[in-house]
């Protein structure tokens, strides 16, 4: 059984960790909150591209550019976003899973023959993608950018990727990450990056505020100008989306991790009051009776 000095002890231990875990959970919410606030900052740009790209689909031009270029799959490229810092739940674990169930379906789709290189962003990502690597699976750690990367750092990243995709290193990239929905939900999303698609702009926005366009210096080159751009933006985005979602997984993890050492806390007070009681109880009996037998 503990000792009083002992139950003290533990008492301010736990009540410590308590307070660290608060403090963490207030800073982790406000590098959530600047997070979504650089998103919605973004937000307007990449509307504006779309919107630019959508206009030039709906006119009667014909459009080449390579980044549009559909190749016979060889060699894909994942890059997989994930956080350098742990205290973040099962953050970069649950998304470990969603890129295994998505390269077997890479494999199901596209034989077996094909080569998979897993680019992780991250340094627990990259722990947690160590045992994906297999037959025709790599996993390469991204020591160009981290999971904080912004600016210049994550356009030279953008670039890379696509000068691979240019130069033929790869036939396909995708991005891994969690995609942001809510402080209270996160979801593992596969966003496809090269070959970009016309597809994927939808051009009714465009045809419900039709109006005269004159393009200089052609509709052709501002296509093939334009797509660099779209692609920078989405890069930005989903990196900002991901520290939004790690922050999100961290504040959730500290809740928890308060949650019990409250509760703990709270027993450990019940237990130290009711042995502090039983010793007074003795004592009092021991005095007692002294008396009655003086």
């Amino acid at each position: 059984m503990a000792t009083l000095r002992e139950l003290k002890g533990r008492i301010g231990s736990v009540a410590s960790s308590e307070k660290i875990t608060g403090a963490m959970k207030m800073i982790s919410s406000a590098k959530m909150h600047k997070a979504e606030g650089a998103l919605r900052r973004l937000q307007p740009y990449r509307s504006a591209i779309e919107t630019i790209i959508a206009n030039l689909l709906s006119a009667d031009v014909p459009f080449t550019s390579p980044l549009v270029e559909e190749r016979p799959l060889q060699r894909v490229t994942l890059v997989v976003l994930g956080s350098d810092d742990g205290l973040c739940g099962a953050y970069n674990v649950n998304l470990a899973k969603f890129v295994e169930t998505h390269i077997d379906q890479l494999f199901a789709n596209h034989g077996a023959d094909i080569t998979i290189d897993i680019v992780a962003v991250g340094k627990k990502m990259a722990k947690a993608c160590q045992r994906l690597a297999r037959a025709n699976v790599y996993v390469i750690e991204s020591t160009e950018v981290n999971s904080k990367s912004e600016g210049d750092q994550v356009k030279s990243f953008e670039a890379n990727l696509r000068n691979q995709f240019l130069n033929g290193d790869t036939d396909c990239v995708e991005i891994l990450y969690m995609h942001f929905r809510s402080a209270g939900k996160q979801v593992a999303t596969a966003d496809k990056f090269l070959p970009l698609s016309p597809a994927n702009f939808s051009t009714d926005k465009a045809t419900a505020t039709a109006r005269p366009y004159l393009f200089e210096p052609n509709a052709a080159d501002i296509f093939a100008g334009v797509l660099p751009m779209y692609l920078l933006s989405m890069a930005q985005e989903v990196f900002i989306e991901n520290r939004a979602s790690e922050q999100a997984a961290r504040v959730m993890a500290m809740q928890s991790a308060n949650d019990n050492a409250k509760k703990l806390l709270d027993q450990l007070r019940l237990e130290y009051n009711k042995l502090r009681q039983q010793s007074i109880t003795t004592e009092l009996l021991d005095i007692v009776g002294g008396q009655v037998r003086d």
